[in-house]
C-alpha cells in the first residue's frame, strides 16, 4: 500500500520525487476500525505520542483541538480519516529511525485517550527502517513541528 492510500502524503515536493514522504506511521485493519468508531462517534481526532506517565509509551488518541500540540511536536504523518499522528520531541529522538504501527489489542489503558471505554487500547509496534527508507529520510525535509501549524489547523 503507498503512502497516498496511508493519507500520509503531505504533499511537500520532497521524498520520492512525487511529493510523497517515507511512511513512518500507519494502522492495522483492526486499529483502523476502531478509529472509524471514533470519528463517527466524536468527529476528527489526533494521536499523540509522549514519553510520560498515564501510558506514555502507548499513542493517545483526543478529539482534535482538544489537545493542544507543543511547538517542538512532530507531526509523523496522518492516516486513515485524515487523522495527525503527533509524537514528542524526546520520543521522536528515539523512534525517528523507525516505522511505526498502530494497533490495538484488548483492555484498558491508563491514560485518557477515546478509545478506553471500548474496552481496548492502543499500542505501538515498531520495526527499523530498511537501508532504502533511512536513505529516502535522509534525503527528505525535516517533518513538520507544531511551531509549524497553526493553533487549531491540527
Amino acid at each position: 500500500m503507498d503512502l497516498v492510500d496511508q493519507g500520509v502524503d503531505q504533499g511537500d515536493g520532497q521524498g520520492d520525487g512525487r511529493g510523497r514522504r517515507t511512511e513512518r506511521v500507519r494502522l492495522t485493519p483492526a486499529a483502523e476500525e476502531v478509529l472509524r468508531v471514533l470519528v463517527d462517534t466524536h468527529g476528527p481526532v489526533m494521536f499523540h505520542q509522549s514519553g510520560g506517565c498515564c501510558d506514555g509509551s502507548a499513542p493517545m488518541c483526543y478529539p482534535r483541538g482538544e489537545f493542544r500540540v507543543g511547538g517542538a511536536d512532530v507531526l509523523l504523518g496522518r492516516v486513515a480519516c485524515d487523522t495527525p499522528f503527533w509524537m514528542s520531541a524526546d520520543q521522536y529522538r528515539y523512534w525517528q529511525h523507525t516505522h511505526l504501527t498502530v494497533d490495538v489489542v484488548p483492555g484498558r489503558g491508563s491514560g485518557f485517550s477515546l478509545e478506553a471505554p471500548l474496552g481496548v487500547r492502543f499500542l505501538l509496534r515498531s520495526r527499523l527502517f530498511t537501508d532504502a527508507e533511512s536513505e529516502q529520510v535522509r534525503a527528505e525535509a525535516s517533518l513538520p513541528t507544531g511551531a509549524d501549524v497553526p493553533v487549531g489547523g491540527q
